[in-house]
């Protein structure tokens, strides 16, 4: 790297693991990391060849992990379960924010505006080169975490809100359920002459009780919809600008300069006149 990193001191984080912290990192590329030795330092030179190599994100996956606390244990690979079967953006499980970053990158993540940050997640949605380094990961040498099982807790709703409307939509399945057993009620008490009262009661709460959860399902997808329009994620993010004569990339090329080049490309360099 041309330039080694730069960590400010923070006196307060909104949470504990978020993006580089006000943009304040400096130099190529960074590496992010536990502090507590759990991920290798040793992998860390895979990860700079992967980036020499053309990678702009290279993310650590976790072969096998040691966790001497068992619920921890048994709640970690459940979590990465569940965030693949319903995030609506492919993620790289088992992988915590143990990574490289190229500057690009971690600039079109700084320019995000939304504060409840799932790092793995986003890292993945900007859309870079990506490599994976694979390794084992360590117990804690020593001490305890600070973390609360509360705030991991929290953390693991940050990532499944912040990549998938599923959840928003369980009302739906469930208004269909509903519907879909009242009818099968309905046609039984028609069609039936033991205890067609019964059936028929049984059809109409079915029916009553699944048109609020229809009611709710609608108004999650208005809900999703006004979560995308205030979090604000730009609807692409320029890799490179390619003209005839050279090729721009987003750290060569501020706002004015691209205006210039698109103004410039339309009055016929990129199609001169005949």
């Amino acid at each position: 790297m041309n330039d080694l990193g730069s960590d400010p001191g923070l006196q307060r984080r909104r949470n504990h693991i978020s993006p580089p912290p006000c943009g304040e990192q400096r130099g190529d590329a960074i590496v992010l990391m536990d502090g507590d030795l759990q991920d290798p330092p040793d992998v860390v030179p895979k990860m700079v060849a992967a980036w020499r190599g053309g990678a702009q994100v290279v993310t650590a996956v976790r072969r096998s992990r040691q966790e001497k606390r068992k619920a921890l244990a048994i709640l970690f690979p459940l979590f990465y379960r569940v965030l693949g079967a319903i995030s609506d953006y492919p993620i790289p499980l088992n992988a915590g924010i143990f990574g490289l970053i190229d500057r690009q990158a971690l600039d079109s993540i700084n320019s995000l505006r939304e504060g409840n940050r799932y790092l793995p997640g986003l890292r993945a949605w900007v859309g870079y080169r990506t490599a994976v380094v694979y390794y084992d990961r360590q117990d804690r040498v020593g001490g305890e975490g600070k973390l609360s099982f509360v705030s991991r807790i929290k953390y693991a709703m940050d990532a499944i809100t912040s990549f998938s409307y599923k959840p928003l939509r369980l009302s739906f399945v469930l208004a269909g359920l509903g519907f879909f057993t009242a009818a099968v009620l309905a046609l039984i008490a028609l069609f039936t002459d033991t205890n067609a009262m019964a059936y028929g009661l049984f059809a109409a709460i079915f029916l009553m009780s699944s048109l609020p959860l229809l009611c709710v399902g609608i108004l999650g997808e208005y809900i999703g919809r006004v979560y995308d329009e205030v979090r604000q994620r730009p609807l692409s993010i320029i890799n490179r600008v390619y003209r005839t004569d050279q090729i721009f990339t987003t750290q060569q090329l501020g706002s004015e300069k691209m205006s210039r080049a698109v103004q410039d490309s339309s009055r016929g360099k990129m199609f001169p006149a005949a």
